[in-house]
Formats: structure tokens, C-alpha cells, sequence
């Protein structure tokens, strides 16, 4: 191998040991909110911090390379989608912290019925198999597997949709459970938010591998390219 071969290699391993932390984070917070386990809830708020130092490290990494070996081609193009990656990532562990706090802030154990009305839990799930298969295709190069991830977003768009009128349900039914539900509609929105990154993701990956810029097409465009 070459310098820069093990150089691209080297930011590859940093980039899923990132994905790794970022994924525990997710289902870490996830299993927070089943439970009203405060104290996972702040592991989470605690490791946001390894996960803002991978990201630091990535760019600076990414930009050593560039300075050195002024790559090319899919080299080039594999540099330019981690940068991008790498973003979407500590978005995702920023949402993941997020949550944590929602937990943290809460002076009661939630409402389980608001979970089941709205179906935050199967969607936080769906949230972590996206990310799960995202880091796979990534991984393997597999940009099938990546163009599935823009149908499988609207899964996730479909239960932010209906987040509202559940969440009214919920509310009317019985006031008693307001900070209940909008705290999972909040979570529900910041769900959203995963699929919008991971989404991303798979945009880049699909760059990298394919030199095919998706930006601004339609799901169905990207699902058939």
C-alpha cells in the first residue's frame, strides 16, 4: 500500500469508530427513555464530548492529507464525503444528547401510553437500523444498500407527520399527560432530524463511490440512479 492508501484507510477505521460511538448513543438514549434511567441518560451527555473529539480529529486528518498528498479522483472524492459525513455524525450524537437532557430535565417517569399512541419507540428503532445499515454501506461501498436508505427515511418522515394529530389525541384524552407528549414530540422531531443526516449520508457515499452528485433530486430519482 501507499502512504496515502494507508492514510485513507487510517480516516476510514477513525470515521466508523465514530459511527460505532454515535450509534451506542442513540440506542443508549433510547433505552434511557423506556426506562427513565437518568443516570444512562447522562453517560450519554458525558460521551457527546469523545464524540465532538472525533469529529475535531477527522478534519484535521482529512486536511493533513489534503496538504500532503493533494489527492485525486476517488481519493479525493472519498476525502471530501468523510468531511461532509463526519458533520452529519456529530449532528447525530448532538440529537442523541438532546434526548438525554429531555430525560435528565424530567421530573417523572413518562407516560408509556404516549409512546405506544405516537409510536416513538418503533420509530426511535428505525432510526438506529438507518443509521446501522448507512455505516454498512459506507463500510462496504454497497450504494444499493445506500439508495435504500432515501425510501426507508420516509418511514421516519411519516411518523413526524402524524406526530401532531397523536400527540393531540393523547392531550385530549387526558390533559394530565401534556408534558409527556410534547416531550415525545419533540423527540419525534429530532428522530426526524436522524433520518434527514443519515439520508445525507448516503448521498455522499453514493458520491465517493459513483462520482454521482444527488443534491436537490427527488427520493424516487435517487432510489433509480
Amino acid at each position: 500500500m501507499t502512504h496515502l492508501e494507508i492514510e485513507i484507510q487510517a480516516i476510514k477505521t477513525e470515521v466508523l469508530n465514530m459511527w460505532s460511538l454515535v450509534e451506542s448513543q442513540l440506542q443508549k438514549a433510547r433505552t434511557a427513555m423506556l426506562h427513565f434511567d437518568r443516570d444512562l441518560a447522562r453517560e450519554v451527555v458525558l460521551r457527546e464530548k469523545r464524540v465532538n473529539a472525533f469529529e475535531i480529529k477527522i478534519d484535521r486528518d482529512c486536511e493533513d492529507i489534503f496538504a500532503l498528498y493533494c489527492p485525486v479522483a476517488v481519493d479525493l472524492r472519498f476525502l471530501l464525503a468523510v468531511l461532509k459525513i463526519n458533520n452529519n455524525l456529530e449532528r447525530i450524537g448532538d440529537i442523541a444528547e438532546g434526548i438525554a437532557k429531555y430525560i435528565i430535565e424530567s421530573l417523572n417517569d413518562f407516560d408509556k401510553e404516549v409512546f405506544t399512541r405516537t409510536g416513538m419507540l418503533s420509530m426511535f428503532e428505525e432510526a438506529i437500523h438507518i443509521l446501522s445499515d448507512t455505516r454498512i454501506a459506507f463500510e462496504k461501498e454497497d450504494t444499493s444498500l445506500a439508495r435504500s436508505i432515501f425510501k426507508r427515511d420516509e418511514v421516519l418522515d411519516n411518523y413526524n407527520l402524524a406526530a401532531i394529530d397523536k400527540v393531540s389525541e393523547c392531550i385530549r384524552e387526558d390533559i394530565t399527560v401534556m408534558n409527556d407528549a410534547l416531550y415525545v414530540l419533540s423527540i419525534i422531531r429530532k428522530l426526524e432530524r436522524v433520518g434527514d443526516q443519515t439520508k445525507n449520508i448516503a448521498e455522499e457515499i453514493i458520491f465517493y463511490v459513483e462520482a454521482k452528485v444527488l443534491k436537490h433530486q427527488s427520493k424516487e430519482t435517487k432510489a433509480g440512479m
